[in-house]
């Protein structure tokens, strides 16, 4: 076991918080264990609970009323609900029955997309640039032939490219369409205001702040502008029926407060965190590539490439040696493939390969950074002398 073990994975998901932790386990004991949907005291408790946290989370989104609050399993049902959804609004409406999503959306919201074109409607992607921003070009031109809905990621959750979401929207509301921004990765990293981005529907999820894993919300600020895709009761306005996960959504409210209010003393350690990873990376490999280096990111993530080497390799003695983040490449069919982020914002496939994303989290400290960077030399000349001998 090694000594020191480094987490730098947080984009991929966060520990519980001991805070959310004493909020939510009166309501995983016999404390308000009711269903919220009942009429006696225990359901009552329940309610209150939830409710609590609408207002919790309306008030720190800013811009925002409780009853638009609507919970989801996570933040990819909460894409899914918004993107087809919004379609199926659109649809409704007598609208297009055509979305538009950017090329490096998470994967839940462009399988969302395609699952509206498997439902006889139609997806346009909208490239980026080399910085992964989206080109507004291309957002006119779709605006232009007509869409039922918009989806453009506020923080990208591999490189951390920030977009201009409020300019998005407001071209979006000229428009009469509809926006929706997943902002699982932006929210607690960056300032988040609803009323400031304009958007019509907001996704977060609450495993990235540390809430548990298997709740997230969608802001709904216009009902017509989403039908339900899951049906049942009328819960949630009948927008996201079925009996609510409530020991989640007490969980969610309170990270949800905690993120916005520590975001600004968040996202000054933590970037200055990021900055000196980046540079003593580059200092120790100095062919080595920050992707999205010039664009607007958020503080916590840093996406890099290796030249000469591949992530999965990489991230195996990585872990080995005690530091553990993620890839910037998927594994398929036994072959490593650049991610289709990085694909889309151009970049070479020998170095789309060979990316590593390090994401930073509260707990982290300069320690991390120094553990990181003295192991990577070593590995990254392991991993090249391998690669040079299977490549001969």
């Amino acid at each position: 076991m090694p000594k020191r073990l480094v987490y730098l994975d947080n984009a991929a998901t966060t520990p519980v918080r001991p805070e959310v932790l004493e909020a939510v386990l009166p309501y995983l004991g016999r404390e308000a264990f009711g269903n919220p949907s009942s009429a006696h005291r225990f359901g009552r408790a329940a309610r209150a609970g939830i409710e609590e946290a609408k207002r919790t989370i309306a008030e720190a989104l800013g811009g925002a009323e409780p009853g638009q609050v609507i919970f989801t399993s996570g933040g990819t049902e909460a894409d899914n609900l918004a993107v087809i959804g919004g379609a199926l609004a659109a649809r409704e409406r007598g609208g297009p029955f055509r979305v538009a999503v950017s090329a490096i959306e998470h994967k839940a919201v462009l399988a969302a997309a395609h699952a509206v074109a498997r439902l006889g409607g139609e997806e346009i992607i909208l490239p980026v640039d080399a910085s992964g921003v989206v080109a507004e070009e291309a957002l006119a031109a779709a605006l232009d032939r007509g869409v039922g809905m918009v989806s453009v990621m506020w923080v990208n959750n591999e490189v951390g490219v920030v977009q201009p979401v409020a300019r998005h929207a407001a071209r979006c509301r000229a428009a009469g369409v509809p926006l929706h921004v997943d902002a699982v990765q932006a929210l607690g990293k960056i300032p988040v205001s609803l009323a400031e981005a304009g958007c019509t529907l907001l996704t977060i999820s609450g495993h990235k702040i540390g809430a548990p894993k298997g709740i997230g919300a969608l802001i709904v600020r216009d009902r017509h502008a989403v039908e339900a895709i899951i049906h049942g009761g009328g819960q949630q306005f009948g927008i996201r029926p079925g009996t609510e996960n409530v020991p989640g959504i007490i969980g969610l409210g309170k990270a949800v407060e905690l993120a916005v209010r520590e975001q600004a003393d968040f996202a000054r350690r933590v970037a200055a965190l990021r900055d000196e990873l980046e540079r003593r990376v580059l200092a120790v490999v100095p062919d080595a590539v920050v992707n999205a280096a010039h664009a607007p990111r958020a503080p916590h993530v840093s996406n890099v490439s290796l030249p000469g080497t591949d992530s999965e390799a990489l991230l195996m003695h990585l872990d080995l040696a005690g530091i553990a983040c993620s890839s910037g490449s998927a594994c398929s069919t036994g072959a490593v493939e650049p991610s289709h982020v990085l694909t889309a914002m151009g970049v070479p496939r020998e170095l789309g390969v060979a990316a590593l994303r390090f994401s930073f989290g509260k707990d982290n400290t300069a320690e991390d950074v120094e553990a990181t960077v003295a192991v990577l030399p070593r590995i990254v000349e392991k991993v090249r002398a391998l690669s040079a001998v299977l490549h001969r």
